[in-house]
């Protein structure tokens, strides 16, 4: 090719990540063979959200939860490398949870440098166990070990990699030192990726806020189902009536089922299968011992479902306590909750605005707001207001069954249950949902009643405050025949109070 068309060659692979880790990356895969760096799908999927976020931010901040060997270290390995041999003055910093998996990062990126194009190669100005230094571009590139004290701090990073982060001892003091080196600036870039590793635990908490959408990182989980690789032959091989739905359920393959079951009579556990190799990020992120009120699989058949919305229709809203927990706004008709819109940092007025707003162009039959915290101002603005639909209900106060639940909590959530095990519903397919509806755990008291875990117990145990299955279990506060009922001016019994 003329120098033109080397120009524009170079251009592109500058400009395209795939197209570039296609033409000039080497790794070596699961077989041992050194093999051009070819995007599967769930590095595909990555790099979409990474590309999607950096065009509308400027910049890029994932977190990323997946099954074992999916591929993301390698993505954002090249991608690290990409960035630091095309660019001048970035520095890249990649930090793993013990030293085996630093090595073998370390031996991956000289691989690619190895291996790269000599028409695109930087040239080395320095090359050891953990760096790799671009002297002419001013760029570098260095691993580290979490294990290690103080690793990474010092400097300015451009580009940062926290590999399997839900391992990292120390983790929030390895947050505080190298997280705090990364500049909040357009052009810079975090990925922060893991396979679970129980709950409680920093990776977790840094997923629930991402989930919940209260910080700047993107969560992005891909299933194990998306790997190619996963399946074996199935000829003598047939379902469960338990495996049958979950192959039905997420449109697998017998090969797929057969890879499934192999791996979970090797790994001893059915528990485990779901941590390593998880379908759903609620799924990856269970606590043996511990039992939902909702269990995951009728959300999941929630959240798959499709109904026509029909009926009135009512409005939950479980306005926001402190610290990070969110006001939602829950909307359902019938068998269809239509969506759930959340709310971060809003004060009482303002949701009174907010809530004044649906009541004029959406006309609900009903409103129901949590009166506990700020709740009890919301409902007596609203009502000063002139609307005769709102109710306020208090979680802790006397269930309408005392007998069976202790409180109108339980016996909301209950209702909520109920709904969603009858089957023919649908709720929005949102992971964030799905992780607050299969949140609380329940028991019985010493007269037999369900009791719904408290918020605060949640916490404890590493749990975000379930706002949005809060705000959907406000929907059942009253049926709806009841709800179109004109309520008196303000009766304390009747709000619960």
């Amino acid at each position: 090719m003329n120098k033109e068309e080397l120009l524009v060659t170079m251009q592109a692979l500058k400009d395209s990540y795939p197209d570039f880790a296609a033409k000039c990356l080497k790794i070596r895969t699961k077989s041992g063979s050194v093999e051009p760096l070819i995007l599967n799908k769930a590095q595909l999927y990555l790099h979409k959200k990474a590309e999607e976020q950096r065009a509308a931010t400027g910049k890029v901040r994932i977190i990323g939860l997946k099954g074992r060997q999916q591929g993301f270290s390698t993505y954002v390995e090249g991608r690290a490398y990409h960035k630091t041999s095309w660019n001048r003055g970035i520095r890249a910093f990649i930090l793993t949870h013990e030293e085996e998996a630093t090595k073998n990062l370390f031996e991956m990126a000289n691989r690619y440098h190895e291996n790269n194009n000599p028409l695109v190669k930087p040239h080395t100005g320095a090359a050891n166990a953990n760096e790799l230094k671009f002297d002419l571009l001013e760029s570098d590139y260095k691993v580290g070990t979490a294990r290690t004290k103080g690793t990474g701090r010092g400097g300015t990073i451009q580009f940062f990699h926290g590999s399997e982060v839900a391992f990292w001892p120390n983790a929030e003091e390895h947050a505080a030192g190298v997280m705090q080196s990364i500049p909040d600036m357009p052009g810079t870039e975090v990925f922060l990726e893991s396979t679970a590793n129980g709950i409680g635990n920093y990776f977790h908490s840094m997923w629930q806020d991402a989930e919940a959408g209260i910080s700047d990182y993107l969560p992005v989980f891909v299933p194990w189902y998306w790997q190619d690789e996963y399946k074996r032959d199935s000829r003598d091989f047939k379902c469960t009536a338990e495996e049958a739905a979950y192959r039905d359920f997420y449109q697998l393959t017998n090969d797929q089922m057969a890879w499934r079951r192999a791996k979970i009579i090797e790994l001893k556990s059915d528990t485990l299968f779901k941590q390593e190799y998880p379908a759903t990020a609620t799924e990856a992120f269970q606590v043996t011992g511990i039992e939902s009120l909702i269990k995951s699989e009728f959300i999941l058949r929630a959240r798959k479902s499709y109904e026509d919305p029909s009926g009135p229709l009512i409005v939950g809203v479980d306005p926001a306590g402190e610290g990070k927990d969110r006001t939602a706004i829950a909307y359902r008709r019938n068998r269809k909750c239509t969506k759930i819109d959340t709310f971060q940092g809003k004060s009482p007025m303002e949701v009174v605005a907010i809530c004044s707003k649906i009541l004029k162009l959406s006309n609900p039959a009903a409103m129901f707001i949590d009166v506990g915290e700020r709740g009890v101002g919301i409902v007596d603005r609203l009502r000063e207001l002139g609307w005769t639909n709102v109710m306020g209900v208090n979680f802790g106060s006397r269930a309408n069954n005392p007998e069976i639940y202790n409180n109108r909590r339980i016996e909301m959530w209950c209702l909520m249950r109920d709904w969603l095990e009858e089957g023919r519903v649908q709720i929005p397919d949102e992971d964030s949902l799905h992780a607050d509806l299969s949140g609380p755990s329940y028991k019985t008291d010493s007269n037999n009643r369900t009791i719904l875990e408290k918020k605060e117990d949640m916490k404890k145990r590493g749990i975000r405050s379930p706002d949005m299955g809060d705000a959907l279990a406000l929907t059942f506060a009253a049926p709806v025949s009841d709800a179109l009922k004109p309520l008196p001016q303000y009766e304390p019994e009747y709000f619960g109070l």
